[in-house]
């Protein structure tokens, strides 16, 4: 082997490990770790930014579609849907990061928004997750107002077309009524789904969810996304929490990916998410599912990714 060769050889290795540590190991990153598809001169299919802060990912990502002025135009009424679902410290990561709610908000109103609204259908006590996750003092300080989730009043039946098996459902009047739903997940495991995720997180604008279990999880996950597309799917994959989801516990694992996606697609945006949990879409029914009804996209080889690194 001569010298140039042996250079050629060490910083490949150097490469090769200094990607294994980016991508966390064991499995974990899988989507950064594939060959971006051709862009083709278009908005992407999804944007996913690995490295900075929970601000400076959305303030890239959102930059590829030239601003949140292509989703929110001006005097409309924005919903945000985060995950508030659990009476959790953020730093448990059961529920999305107070900070990314705080600067979305922002976002929403510098592009003209009216009135922003942030709301979730909690499974712990509902006043409780919004202090316990900071998310309620982080949205009002960044403008927003916080409307209730747990009050049975507002939730109205309405019909769900081309549902399966959740034909009739009470959704929250916000998800109604708001010119423009946008869905802010956390990534996290999920004992009886097995990831949570931008599809899983719209079962928070429903009332009746308890029967999901009962009439079948999967199908229930892509019927519930079926009454109203979000404009946009944000997904908090910063401190992603492996075991013991979907609350979190003492005992829970996690991996540091320090990463943000982003899709228009709802089946798209988590089927690359569990790219980054070392697994394909095939593992989670839900996502077939509602690539059948017409939701969206699972295959992530024909769709255009925009890898960024901050």
């Amino acid at each position: 082997m001569d010298r140039r060769e042996f250079l050629r050889t060490i910083a490949a290795m150097s490469a090769a490990g200094a990607a294994s540590a980016f991508l966390g190991g064991r499995g974990l990153g899988r989507l950064f770790a594939e060959e971006p598809a051709p862009a083709g001169g278009r908005s992407p299919d999804i944007v996913a930014v690995k490295g900075g802060d929970e601000v400076s990912r959305l303030d890239r990502a959102l930059q590829e579609y030239g601003g949140m002025g292509a989703f929110v135009r001006n005097g409309q009424t924005v919903a945000i849907k985060p995950n508030i679902g659990w009476a959790q410290d953020p730093r448990v990561g059961a529920t999305t990061n107070p900070e990314l709610v705080k600067r979305l908000v922002e976002h929403c109103l510098e592009a003209g928004a009216k009135k922003v609204w942030v709301f979730d259908h909690s499974c712990d006590y509902g006043p409780s997750c919004y202090q316990a996750s900071q998310i309620e003092a982080y949205a009002k300080a960044a403008g927003a107002s916080v409307a209730p989730g747990d009050s049975s009043s507002s939730y109205q039946e309405v019909s769900v077309p081309g549902a399966v098996t959740l034909k009739k459902m009470r959704v929250h009047e916000l998800a109604l009524e708001a010119d423009v739903l946008i869905n802010v997940p956390v990534l996290k495991d999920h004992s009886g789904a097995g990831m949570t995720c931008a599809m899983k997180n719209l079962m928070g604008i429903a009332w009746d969810r308890e029967t999901f279990h009962a009439l079948g999880l999967d199908q229930c996950i892509a019927d519930v996304c079926l009454f109203r597309k979000p404009a946009l799917n944000i997904v908090d994959a910063d401190r992603v929490m492996l075991s013991g989801g979907p609350r979190g516990h003492s005992g829970s694992r996690y991996g540091e990916q320090r990463m943000l996606i982003l899709s228009t697609d709802i089946v798209a945006v988590d089927a690359a998410s569990a790219k980054v949990l070392g697994k394909e879409s095939a593992a989670f029914g839900y996502i077939a599912k509602g690539e059948e009804r017409g939701l969206g996209t699972a295959d992530t080889a024909k769709l255009d990714i925009r890898r960024l690194v901050l």
